[in-house]
C-alpha cells in the first residue's frame, strides 16, 4: 500500500481517502499521486527561478511568467499516458491548458478526490488564474501590441509594404479599408525617405477613414546574404504573341521615348522601352517604318502607330535583341538619306549562377562581385561559379561537412573543403534541374555555430528612425535573451518612446531559446513573437517546421504574447493573383496565431480579401486549439422517412 501524508493521502496530495471499491480506487489514487507531484514540481520549479526569470517583468506580465513557469515544468513529463488515462474518466486531458497550466491541473485534481471520495485541504498556494482570467490577459496583451481588435474578426492582419506604397496612396488606403491592422515596414529594404512617404500615406488614410493601424518596422539584423554579381549584358528583348501555329497574334509594343522624358506610369503595358535622341524622335511620323540590325546580326524593324505625350508608340511582329550598340535608322520623307540613333539607357540584365545537383560553388569570404561557372567549348566547366557574401568574416566558423543553404532553401549543398578564399561547396539539392542563385539572396548556415551580433551598427540608426516612428519594433533572428536585453537597452538609451518588441524566431537557436527570451521580453510593456517560417524552415529541416510552428505556439499562448503567423501566406494569391489548395489550407491554420502576415505582391488586395474571408469563417470553428460546435448542416444531410 501507498505511504500517506499526515491526512491519509499519498504524499504531496493533501488528501485524505475513505474506503471505496479497491482496484479503481488505487488507479484514481495513483493518478492524484502522479498529478500531485507534478504540481508539487511546478510549484517548486516556478520558486526556484523567480528572482533570476522574473525580476524586473512588467506588472502587466507578472502572472503570464508564472503561468510559463508552470507550462514549462508540466511539459518536462512525458504525459501520453497520464493523458490517455484522464480522458478515459471523461476528464480533462490537459492538452488545452496552456494559458492556464495550474488552474487546469487544480481541476483535475479536485475531481479526481471526488471520484476516489476523499476530502482534501486546499493549499494556500492555489493559482488564481483561470481560463477566464488568462483568455483576457492574452486579449490585453494583443490590443497593447497590435491596437484594438479587429471588425467582426478576431485575428489581426498585418501587410508588408512594397516600395511603391510610398507614393501610392490608392494603394495604402485601399489596404485599410479592406481590412489591414497592421503596416509592416521590412528595413532591409528602402531608405528612410520611403519609409516616411508610406508612413505619412498611412497616417492620411487613418485620418480619412477612421480606422486604426499599427505601425510595424523590422530590423535588418545580421542577414547573411550572397554579395553581387558582375552585371550582365546591356541587352533588352522584346517579341511578338504568337498562336501555336506560330503565328502572329499581338504584335510587340514598343514605346520610343525622349532622354530627359518623364518615365511612363504605365510600362507594363509595353514589351520594351526605348530611350532615343529628342532630335530624332521630332523626326518621326505616323506610319513610318524604322528599321535595324540587331544583336544577332537579323534585319528587322517597326511602325510607328500612334503619338502620345509619352513619346511615339510601335508595333513590332518579329523578335528582336537591342543593345546601346544598335543603329536605329528612318528613312527621310524625301527618300534621300535617313536619320540615324542610338538606344540609350539599356541597363545591363540581372546576372544569376546556374546549378544543379553536383555542380561546385565557391562561397567566396569577400564581398566583391561573383561570376557563373566558365566553360570550354565542349561545355566543360574549366572555372567553378563564385559568389561573396555580406559577412565574409563569418565563413571562419563554418567547417568541412557543413550543410549550407540559399535562398530560403531553393538550392543545398554541403562544404567540402575550406580555402583560404572561403568555402568549397558542392550542389546536393535544387529546386528545379537549372536553380538560378542571384545575389542579394539568403545563406543559411544551420550546422554550424556562428557568432553573429544581436543588432548591427545599422539596426542602431534604424532604431532611431523606428523608436520615433513606429508603434512596434521587430528584431531580426532574435536567439538569446542576452539580445532582447540588448534590444530594450539600445531603446531606453535612445528614449524616443517604448515601442512594443516583436522577437522574429527564424533560426534554431532562436526557437531552443524561446522561453528564456519571452522572460526577458515581458519586462517591455508590450511584445510579440513573429513565427519567420521561410528562414526557420531551413534552419530547423522542412519535415520538422510543422512541429516547430506549433511548439511556438503553445509557448506564446502560455505566456499570454501574441503569435505572428508569416512567410509566405497566400503568396501565389498575392503574387500572381491564383492561390493553390495548400496555401488556403495553411492561411486556416494560420487562425490559431492572434495575427497573420502577408507579403507584398502585385495582388496583394485580392489576397487581403481571400485572407480576411478565410478568418472571418474560420473562428466559427476553431478558436486557438478549441473546435467550436456550432450547429453542422452536414448534421441534417442523411435519409430519413
Amino acid at each position: 500500500m501507498e505511504s500517506v501524508n499526515k491526512l491519509g493521502g499519498p504524499p504531496g496530495t493533501g488528501i485524505g481517502c475513505a474506503a471505496g471499491d479497491g482496484q479503481s480506487k488505487d488507479g484514481l489514487l495513483r493518478l492524484i499521486r502522479l498529478l500531485g507531484d507534478i504540481r508539487g514540481e511546478m510549484l517548486r520549479f516556478t520558486s526556484d527561478c523567480r528572482g533570476a526569470a522574473l525580476g524586473d517583468t512588467d506588472p502587466a506580465y507578472a502572472k503570464s511568467a508564472e503561468n510559463l513557469l508552470h507550462y514549462l515544468a508540466l511539459r518536462r513529463h512525458d504525459l501520453r499516458q497520464l493523458q490517455s488515462e484522464l480522458a478515459g474518466l471523461g476528464l480533462s486531458s490537459l492538452g488545452r491548458s496552456e494559458s492556464h497550466v495550474m488552474a487546469t491541473v487544480e481541476a483535475v485534481l479536485e475531481t479526481l478526490r471526488r471520484l476516489a471520495g476523499c476530502s482534501h485541504e486546499v493549499p494556500e498556494d492555489t493559482a488564481t488564474l483561470d481560463f477566464k482570467s488568462a483568455k483576457l490577459l492574452l486579449e490585453e496583451h494583443t490590443e497593447r501590441l497590435l491596437g484594438p481588435a479587429p471588425e467582426r474578426r478576431n485575428v489581426y492582419i498585418m501587410v508588408t509594404m512594397s516600395s511603391g506604397a510610398a507614393e501610392d496612396y490608392a494603394l495604402v488606403r485601399g489596404l485599410l479599408e479592406s481590412g489591414m491592422n497592421c503596416m509592416r515596414i521590412n528595413c532591409a529594404h528602402d531608405v528612410p525617405e520611403e519609409w516616411a512617404g508610406m508612413i505619412g500615406n498611412l497616417g492620411r488614410a487613418r485620418e480619412e477613414t477612421g480606422k486604426t493601424c499599427k505601425i510595424i518596422m523590422d530590423l535588418p539584423g545580421p542577414k547573411l546574404r550572397t554579395g553581387p554579381l558582375r552585371p550582365g549584358p546591356c541587352v533588352l528583348k522584346y517579341r511578338p504573341v504568337r498562336d501555336a501555329y506560330g503565328r502572329v497574334t499581338k504584335p510587340a509594343k514598343i514605346l520610343l521615348r525622349a532622354e530627359g522624358a518623364p518615365e511612363t506610369e504605365d510600362r507594363g503595358a509595353f514589351a520594351a522601352v526605348l530611350t532615343v535622341s529628342g532630335e530624332w524622335l521630332k523626326k518621326i511620323h505616323l506610319g513610318g517604318t524604322v528599321r535595324f540590325v540587331d544583336a544577332r546580326g537579323s534585319r528587322r524593324s517597326m511602325r510607328i502607330t500612334e503619338w502620345t505625350e509619352e513619346g511615339f508608340r510601335a508595333d513590332a511582329v518579329r523578335t528582336a535583341y537591342i543593345t546601346p550598340e544598335t543603329l536605329l535608322r528612318l528613312k527621310k520623307r524625301d527618300g534621300l538619306g535617313e536619320w540615324r540613333t542610338n538606344a540609350a539607357g539599356i541597363a545591363p540584365q540581372e546576372n544569376f549562377i546556374t546549378l544543379g545537383a553536383g555542380d561546385t560553388l565557391i562561397l567566396a569570404a569577400s564581398s566583391g562581385p561573383g561570376s557563373p561557372a566558365e566553360r570550354d567549348a565542349d561545355g566543360r566547366v574549366t572555372s567553378p561559379a563564385v559568389i561573396g557574401c555580406t559577412i565574409p568574416e563569418i565563413l571562419g566558423s563554418v567547417n568541412a561537412g557543413d550543410p549550407v543553404w540559399f535562398d530560403d532553401g531553393k538550392i543545398g549543398g554541403v562544404v567540402e573543403e575550406k580555402t583560404g578564399g572561403g568555402l568549397r561547396i558542392r550542389i546536393t539539392h535544387t529546386s528545379s534541374r537549372a536553380a538560378k542563385l542571384g545575389s542579394g539572396k539568403g545563406i543559411n548556415l544551420p550546422g554550424s555555430k556562428l557568432d553573429l551580433p544581436a543588432i548591427t551598427p545599422g539596426d542602431v540608426s534604424i532604431l532611431e528612425f523606428a523608436s520615433e516612428h513606429a508603434d512596434i519594433v521587430a528584431m531580426s533572428f532574435a536567439n538569446t535573451a542576452e539580445d532582447v536585453k540588448s534590444l530594450l537597452a539600445h531603446i531606453k538609451r535612445l528614449g524616443k518612446g517604448e515601442p512594443g518588441i516583436v522577437l522574429k524566431i527564424e533560426t534554431h537557436r532562436g526557437f531552443a531559446n524561446l522561453p528564456s527570451m519571452l522572460l526577458e521580453a515581458m519586462k517591455s510593456p508590450s511584445c510579440g513573437v513573429m513565427i519567420a517560417r521561410g528562414d526557420l524552415a531551413v534552419e530547423t529541416g522542412f519535415e520538422r517546421l510543422a512541429e516547430v510552428q506549433e511548439e511556438i505556439l503553445w509557448l506564446c499562448e502560455a505566456a499570454h504574447v501574441p503569435a505572428i503567423w508569416a512567410t509566405q501566406v497566400l503568396e501565389s494569391l498575392a503574387r500572381q493573383g491564383s492561390a493553390t489548395r495548400a496555401e488556403i489550407t495553411d492561411a486556416a491554420m494560420g487562425h490559431r496565431a492572434e495575427c497573420v502576415m502577408l507579403n507584398k505582391g502585385a495582388h496583394i488586395l485580392d489576397a487581403l480579401e481571400t485572407l480576411d474571408d478565410i478568418l472571418k469563417r474560420m473562428q466559427s470553428h476553431q478558436v486557438k486549439k478549441t473546435a467550436m460546435l456550432r450547429e453542422l448542416r452536414l448534421a441534417y444531410n442523411f435519409p430519413h422517412e
